[in-house]
């Protein structure tokens, strides 16, 4: 059985040996041969000194292309450092107010004319020290000179100078105040503007209060000024000292004849109320008088003694 099983799976033919030979063959080269790399390729050495000239080339193309903006050259500049090139010749100094100095007074303190210069000009358009440090943002100026010319530096007037403003007087204004005399007000005879004229009220109170008072006939007493829709009460204790009544002539409703659309038109008789008189008055013929109305159940004494006023049998 064994042997069967070798002569059909492991033996080979003559063509699948060589195969098989060169196959292994073709593996065995290929892992090996990046172990052969440095043999046959050969590293190449940088030479430092040819870097060198190619950064020194850069540096020169660098600054041959360098750009300054049109105003660099300022006057004055607090960072830039000048040359530490002296004046030639023996330099004097001398106290000095820099505010003063001519030309020729910087240039015999050691100072380059072409920088002296730059100071006048500086002076001419307005310009000032005001304390001796200010020579140092003098363009042109090396370190050197201002330590050497700083103690001599003496300037007279350091005061900056600041503009005038011209002091106007405005009359005095009297801290008096003197209220408003509020006139009494007769709240039936009154219009929109009357009531305006009352501390508190404006347009649209007074609007209310006239449009409350058409439709109850009018007011037969001062607090029922105070029942106006969205009048508050603290601005009605206000006016209340203001008001007053001297037409009591109020429009009545003839509870005999009127019919239950006008009785309950009326701010205090609701429609159940209307409605009870009037079937009241069907049932028991007319009233004799006001106070009849009472025997109807549903009126009780204080919808009696707001109604009263505004009712009448004739």
């Amino acid at each position: 059985m064994w042997k069967q099983f070798v002569k059909d799976y492991l033996n080979f033919t003559w063509k699948e040996r060589w195969g098989t030979i060169i196959l292994v063959s073709l593996i065995l080269f290929f892992t090996t041969l990046p172990f052969f790399y440095p043999y046959f390729i050969k590293e190449e050495t940088a030479d430092g000194s040819n870097l060198e000239k190619e950064m020194a080339r850069l540096r020169i193309d660098s600054s041959a292309n360098k750009t300054y903006p049109k105003n660099f050259e300022n006057e004055y500049h607090n960072d830039y450092s000048p040359s530490s090139k002296q004046v030639s010749g023996k330099a004097a100094v001398f106290f000095f107010d820099p505010n003063t100095a001519t030309v020729a007074d910087w240039v015999t303190l050691g100072v380059r004319e072409k920088t002296a210069v730059t100071i006048q000009k500086y002076i001419s358009k307005g310009g000032k020290f005001y304390k001796p440090d200010d020579i140092k943002k003098i363009w042109g100026l090396n370190k050197n000179d201002v330590q050497r010319l700083l103690p001599y530096v003496s300037i007279k007037n350091n005061r900056r100078e600041y503009p005038q403003f011209e002091k106007k007087e405005y009359p005095e204004r009297s801290t008096s105040y003197t209220p408003r005399a509020i006139q009494k007000t007769e709240v039936n005879l009154a219009d929109t503007a009357a009531y305006i004229a009352l501390p508190g009220i404006g347009s649209k109170l007074s609007q209310r209060i006239i449009s409350f008072r058409n439709k109850l006939g009018g007011f037969h007493s001062i607090d029922q000024v105070g029942e106006t829709y969205l009048l508050p009460d603290s601005t009605f204790q206000k006016i209340k000292p203001y008001l007053f009544i001297s037409n009591s002539s109020i429009k009545k409703i003839n509870i005999n004849t009127a019919s239950v659309d006008e009785m309950k038109a009326h701010p205090y008789i609701r429609y159940a109320i209307a409605n009870a008189i009037f079937q009241y008055r069907q049932q028991h013929g007319n009233y004799i008088d006001v106070e009849q109305i009472k025997k109807i159940m549903i009126i009780t004494d204080e919808a009696y003694q707001k109604m009263a006023p505004y009712l009448s049998v004739e």
